[in-house]
């Protein structure tokens, strides 16, 4: 006969994690920087805050918005607010900051042969249609790729970014 398996109770879990909402640590920065779908942007806005990241949004209007209807959080989480895309990718690459666009390309990685990042980290992610533009590309370091064997051409932003995401930090 197997042992049960014991489920944590709330109460438990939250006297495991960390009491505040964390500061910007700096070290993982998701960018949606051609969001499609505005709903995905609180998803993934949920997991960075479940692995210390932060979410890098453009300037659009609606962004706002889009963030708080799909976050569930309690307490705000680490948004920055960038201005050109392309200018703020720019600036992170010559701060000597790593530049990863999740990307169907030559060339690149696999998700599971991902290394945890040990720097400064952004995880670029392009329209859910028409991916990173090519003016971005040339900012990338690298690209990530995530092997699917279905008839799906990509994931949505939410998914693809939080599996990049959990394996950078270390969690997978």
């Amino acid at each position: 006969m197997s042992a049960a398996i014991r489920v944590r109770p709330r109460r438990e879990l939250r006297a495991a994690r960390r009491p505040r909402p964390h500061r910007c640590w700096g070290h993982l920065i998701a960018a949606p920087l051609w969001p499609m779908h505005g709903a995905n942007l609180g998803t993934l806005l949920r997991t960075c805050d479940a692995v210390g990241a932060c979410l890098a949004v453009p300037p659009f209007r609606w962004v706002d918005e889009a963030v708080a209807r799909g976050n569930t959080l309690r307490r705000p989480g680490c948004v920055h607010r960038i201005g050109s895309p392309l200018s703020w990718l720019a600036a992170e690459r010559a701060a000597g900051t790593r530049v990863l666009g999740v990307e169907l390309a030559d060339e690149a990685v696999r998700l599971g042969d991902l290394p945890a990042a040990r720097g400064r980290t952004v995880v670029l992610l392009g329209h859910e249609a028409t991916g990173i533009p090519p003016e971005a590309l040339d900012q990338l370091d690298a690209a990530v790729e995530i092997p699917m064997v279905g008839h799906g051409h990509s994931l949505n932003v939410a998914v693809a970014g939080s599996l990049v995401l959990y394996k950078l930090a270390g969690l997978l």
